[in-house]
């Protein structure tokens, strides 16, 4: 059976929102995409004061100067789909006030008829963290936790109530609630992100960087699952963060999904062969020039894996 595949909507700099979100994203799901997807970044330091990821000397993507609220986008495509799910990869979770954020969630999840994956993590760049963070860096573990908490008491049974260490929800009827449970997904990177994964999340969300790396890191996992009883699956999302060409690439050390649609496929395929994703995603909009550009990089990827059995 071939592995659902989902599209990153159009959130950077090129792009018009407002035209064309709904644009992609309807598009998408005319293709046979399964799943739109939006991700987080706020700010571009100038001049910057950490390198990408937290590397030292690595530059970030000039792309990252504009990028549109991932909600918003996300409530664009809500309006112009019917049966793609719409996913979250990731959102900064002390980015957002807990309170604030599980309804807006599951505000889309009943706008949507229950389509909402919520994809959570705690960042990297300090200097988000310093222009909008409602709790420090160091904290950013327990404030993960703690929203997961929020989660669960607001999108259950009324009367919702909660006291911690942040959020404090005096006994109270909260609406509207998601059309059903919403599921979150933790990328998870380290020994307390992974027992974190394994005790509260509904599936993981890893970046594709090698299939060797990716089946490595899922039999940690699924011992780590085995030794804490864990007996619900965990669902596995990849997110391919893709470099489109319309020429192939033709250096030796080539990194996975930088290239043609072709060599795109070729790297889809080899991760596929591993046995871990249930899902890919993949993110393409970075070198398209407009939207009508991505939405036809995206079908030609889509045909590609289709016909390579992906």
């Amino acid at each position: 059976m071939a592995i659902p595949l989902g599209l990153g909507l159009p959130q950077t700099k090129q792009y018009a929102i407002g035209r064309d979100v709904p644009a992609v994203a309807r598009a998408a799901e005319e293709t046979g995409y399964r799943s739109l997807w939006v991700f987080e970044r706020i700010l571009f330091p100038e001049p910057q004061t950490q390198g990408l990821y937290g590397i030292p000397g690595l530059p970030w993507p000039d792309r990252y100067r504009s990028v549109a609220d991932p909600l918003v986008t996300l409530a664009l495509a809500c309006a112009v789909t019917e049966r793609a799910r719409l996913g979250t990869s990731v959102l900064v979770a002390p980015l957002h006030i807990p309170f604030q954020l599980a309804r807006t969630l599951a505000s889309l999840d009943a706008a949507s008829g229950g389509r909402m994956v919520a994809g959570i993590g705690t960042g990297w760049s300090r200097d988000e963290y310093l222009a909008a963070a409602v709790a420090p860096f160091q904290r950013r573990g327990a404030f993960l936790d703690e929203l997961l908490d929020v989660f669960h008491a607001v999108w259950g049974a009324d009367p919702v109530s909660y006291d911690g260490e942040f959020t404090t929800i005096a006994a109270s009827e909260v609406g509207p609630k998601p059309a059903r449970p919403i599921p979150v997904f933790l990328p998870a990177s380290g020994p307390r992100p992974t027992r974190r994964l394994v005790d509260r999340a509904d599936g993981w969300m890893p970046v594709a960087s090698g299939p060797d790396k990716l089946a490595g890191q899922w039999r940690e996992i699924q011992a780590l699952a085995g030794e804490r009883g864990r007996e619900r699956p965990l669902r596995v999302t990849v997110r391919v963060n893709a470099r489109y060409s319309t020429d192939p690439y033709t250096r030796d050390d080539r990194i996975p999904f930088q290239g043609s649609a072709e060599q795109i496929v070729e790297d889809l395929a080899a991760h596929a062969e591993v046995g871990v994703a249930d899902e890919f995603l993949l993110d393409l909009q970075g070198t398209p020039r407009s939207a009508d550009e991505l939405s036809d990089v995206a079908a030609e990827v889509y045909a590609g894996a289709r016909a390579a059995g992906v």
